[in-house]
């Protein structure tokens, strides 16, 4: 346990002074410090690598990370299921993953994420016929609000796997994830620019004709740059590391970050650098391991905003950002971000029990965001759209009650693990509300730790 210390998340704007942080080393250590959380009733949140941009790991009391909980256990390769501890990056787990010849079937563009933490938010990659990462999980660890230790999956106890699933923290303190994983793979990316309205108006065809398809637009252009990713029979055949770091560190990072300063400097000048940015992009493609694939080099940092929205929806919404944008003048250098995935049946996951489209927003670190993101927000609003639990949003629990069929029994499941309330912060109180205490009948049934 170390003392209390300033913590921020990976923008840099979210920042907090915990009592104490703790690294368990084992399972046994993560009971004792929720027992002692509980004696005292002090909230305890658990915190992964810092990448939401919400409130959601914040606490003025008790920190725990799960830095030690990163091997990778059990395989059972003849259906795929590997036990991971629940604080592995998932750049360290595509690594370990593919040593055993095994991959995630699918992941975001982000892998520097502890697993549990991508899990909680519902965090996802792209691909029409492809869930979220979530939805990978067949069975969890859970060290629940009353210090149990119980494994639940879908034979075990149906409710609290479909609710622990996408929880943010508030259930629990997840110590292994039992994944479903596929043989390991070699993908084929492509990025290429195309006439924005042709993506538009082929919307369908070009989601449903590639394994994983996804693209960004700069606002006052008028072309996007579009991203089509497919598994192929082959081997890996990686490009230079020369031309690799030219692309994804030179171009996508450092020369962006760059046009980000200067217009952070000089807002006025923020459309003709866009469009300027826009018209030099070109086709590139690289074929490796999935895993070297999925994921991108981000080292300009930002604030973002990120909803689900029914897939019909997508083309519509797009141009509808893209006018807010233009007619409000908003200096907004980065670009927006489009991509579908299946839907799933985690109760909070913003896919749930709908194909999504989901819709993401930035604004460069330090500039001026709750104009644009607010107004965006309106607009989602009108679709249905669902937040993304790691992203910045203005929800609060009755809002978001009627965006999810299965609300009432998150809350009761919530209410049977964690009784005391004792993993709450701003950020649960303000999304999910006071716990609300289960009938007498209903307390008797708890699941029984294994």
């Amino acid at each position: 346990m170390t003392s209390a210390t300033l913590w921020r998340n990976w923008a840099g704007d979210q920042r907090c002074a915990p009592l104490d942080v703790s690294e368990p080393a084992d399972e046994a250590a993560v009971q004792a410090i929720v027992e002692r959380a509980l004696a005292v009733n002090q909230p305890l949140r658990a915190v992964g690598s810092g990448h939401s941009f919400t409130d959601a790991a914040c606490t003025d009391g008790h920190m725990l990370r799960l830095d030690r909980f990163a091997g990778v256990g059990d395989v059972d390769t003849s259906r795929g299921l590997v036990q991971v501890g629940a604080g592995i990056t998932l750049r360290e787990l595509g690594v370990r993953l593919a040593e055993r010849g095994l991959a995630m079937e699918n992941l975001g563009d982000i892998d520097t994420q502890t697993l549990a933490g991508a899990i909680a938010t519902a965090t996802h990659g792209t691909g029409a016929r492809f869930q979220n990462l979530s939805a990978q999980v067949a069975g969890l660890r859970l060290v629940t609000g009353t210090g149990e230790v119980i494994d639940l999956d879908s034979g075990s106890d149906a409710d609290a796997y479909c609710a622990a699933r996408v929880s943010f923290g508030s259930l629990g303190i997840v110590v292994a994830v039992t994944l479903r994983c596929v043989p390991l793979f070699t993908l084929h990316r492509v990025d290429e620019p195309r006439p924005l309205e042709d993506v538009l108006r082929n919307f369908d065809e070009v989601v449903d004709g590639n394994d994983h398809f996804e693209f960004f637009v700069f606002p006052y252009t008028t072309s996007a740059l579009t991203r089509t990713t497919n598994r192929v029979d082959a081997d890996p055949d990686p490009p230079p590391r020369w031309r690799r770091y030219l692309d994804d560190v030179v171009v996508q990072n450092r020369l962006f970050g760059l046009t980000c300063r200067i217009g952070k400097r000089a807002p006025a000048a923020i459309p003709f650098m866009v469009r300027r940015a826009g018209s030099i992009a070109g086709r590139s493609e690289v074929r490796d391991h999935s895993y070297r694939v999925f994921a991108t080099r981000r080292e300009v940092r930002f604030n973002e905003m990120e909803y689900g929205i029914p897939r019909e929806n997508g083309p519509e919404a797009v141009r509808r950002v893209m006018a807010l944008v233009q007619q409000r003048r908003l200096p907004i250098s980065f670009p927006i971000e489009v991509r579908c995935v299946a839907g799933d049946d985690a109760f909070l996951s913003p896919a749930y029990q709908r194909e999504t489209c989901y819709v993401a927003v930035h604004v460069y670190r330090g500039m001026e965001f709750e104009t644009y993101f607010r107004a965006v927000e309106a607009i989602m609003n009108e679709y249905g759209g669902r937040p993304h639990w790691g992203k910045r949003h203005y929800q609060s629990a009755a809002t978001l009650a009627q965006l999810y069929p299965r609300w009432q029994d998150f809350q009761a499941v919530r209410a049977r693990l964690d009784p005391s309330n004792i993993f709450r912060n701003e950020y649960t109180d303000r999304v999910l509300g006071p716990v609300q205490q289960p009938r007498a009948s209903q307390r008797k049934q708890r699941p029984s730790p294994r």
